[in-house]
């Protein structure tokens, strides 16, 4: 299915609409389902509200992000790896210094020291 339009409260096409769901009515959709040659037309409503506090969160990462990777010195695979991605050794913290992108080209994201 795709998404071809999607209407805001107030827009042409969501009156009706809007005075059945009143304020509990965040957009109206149209879906298009080219398996079945069906136009389909969807709502999206706010069931609950609750309060809510937002954290301070750390910004993403970019690609050229370097970040520390923990490897043990018995994974020479895993090591020689690394250096070819560019990795740098780091002796005083025991870590590889690498860029994000290659961290994730490695699939060792879960390796990356944090802190």
């Amino acid at each position: 299915m795709e998404t071809r339009l999607t209407l805001r409260p107030g827009m042409p096409g969501t009156k009706r609409l809007l005075a059945r769901y009143g304020e509990r009515l965040v957009c109206v959709r149209y879906l298009y389902d080219d398996a079945r040659y069906r136009r389909l037309k969807t709502v999206e409503l706010v069931i609950e509200e609750v309060p809510w506090r937002g954290r301070a969160r750390r910004p993403r990462r970019n690609d050229h992000d370097l970040v520390g990777v923990r490897i043990a010195w018995n994974e020479s695979e895993l090591r020689s790896a690394v250096k070819q991605a560019g990795a740098i050794w780091r002796p005083r913290q025991k870590l590889w210094e690498m860029s994000w992108d290659a961290v994730r080209t490695l699939g060792i994201g879960y390796r990356v020291i944090t802190g």
